[in-house]
């Protein structure tokens, strides 16, 4: 019964490794919703990128299984994710964006793979810094009409997503030690493979 219930948890996440590599393109603000739905536009756009859906379910994960306060981690990644869409929709553009959400990949799935215990400062430190250039890499794509509707719409999403993996990571910590190992080295993988350009 249990093995059946991981199954049935594990599904939907194995589901995210299978999509194409078109998917891990940014498709941009528009994503065939005009600008007067500006909160939508921001709700759904963490879903045009798989590398920031990723990210931001594996911190929920990550958290749940090796860090004390669970919230700590979630709650600075979504301030300092919002940080960086202000500064995205203010003009900000780095040419070590996708690096970075590459690298950020590569390091939250070893976290994960190895539920590493790191100091909450560093933690936070890491984890912040690498939000902001998500944050970054969705202000620079989101409509700049409507800016506080569209963040509000945005924020929403990261919220849930963290939410969701707060709520597998639990699931996990009572039912399985090895399905986040491999959720982890699989994240990493791709992190690595798109750093390197191989994916």
């Amino acid at each position: 019964m249990k093995r059946r219930s991981s199954i049935s948890v594990a599904a939907p996440i194995t589901l995210l490794f299978m999509v194409p590599t078109l998917a891990w393109a940014h498709v941009g603000a528009d994503v065939g919703i005009s600008h007067g739905t500006a909160f939508i536009a921001g709700f759904l756009h963490p879903f045009t990128g798989m590398d920031h859906l990723l990210a931001m379910l594996v911190v929920g994960l990550w958290s749940a299984l090796a860090t004390r306060r669970i919230w700590a981690v979630p709650l600075v990644f979504a301030c300092m994710l919002l940080l960086g869409a202000v500064f995205g929709l203010a003009g900000l553009a780095l040419p070590t964006v996708e690096p970075m959400l590459a690298a950020s990949l590569l390091v939250l799935g070893l976290l994960l793979a190895t539920r590493a215990h790191l100091p909450t400062g560093l933690a936070l430190g890491l984890i912040g810094g690498f939000a902001i250039f998500h944050g970054i890499a969705h202000g620079t794509e989101l409509p700049s009409a409507q800016a506080f509707a569209t963040l509000s719409g945005m924020m929403l999403t990261t919220v849930g997503l963290h939410i969701s993996g707060l709520l597998a990571g639990h699931y996990f910590l009572a039912r399985s030690v090895w399905l986040p190992r491999v959720i982890g080295a699989g994240i990493a993988t791709l992190g690595a493979g798109l750093l390197t350009g191989l994916v």
